[in-house]
């Protein structure tokens, strides 16, 4: 099994106001993504990720990934790393956690 780094909410947030240049990739369904997202994010579907995340993505950016709680982020990233992705992380509890620690005007759903 691939050991994917996880990266918490708080350090998410540290990375945004820190002006870090990564990528925050959200791999909800469109309808999760209107419902509430993280700004910033870029969306790419889970169920569209094989097809489009090799084609968006590059293979030497810093990338981070996440879903509503982190089970199909996890997935995307194991996805990248089969594919040679080497530069990224999974956000730990998704955007439910970043609701709850970092951004409670983002909806909860």
């Amino acid at each position: 099994m691939i050991q994917i780094k996880q990266i918490s909410v708080e350090e998410l947030k540290q990375k945004m106001d820190s002006k870090e240049s990564f990528r925050l990739i959200d791999v909800r369904e469109e309808g999760e993504y209107q419902t509430a997202h993280i700004e910033g994010s870029i969306l790419i579907p889970l169920s569209q990720f094989g097809q489009r995340a090799t084609l968006e993505l590059k293979p030497d950016e810093e990338l981070i990934i996440h879903c509503h709680h982190g089970g199909r982020s996890q997935r995307a990233c194991e996805y990248l790393a089969g594919q040679g992705f080497k530069n990224m992380a999974n956000l730990s509890g998704g955007i439910d956690a970043w609701s709850i620690k970092v951004d409670p005007k983002v909806p909860r759903y």
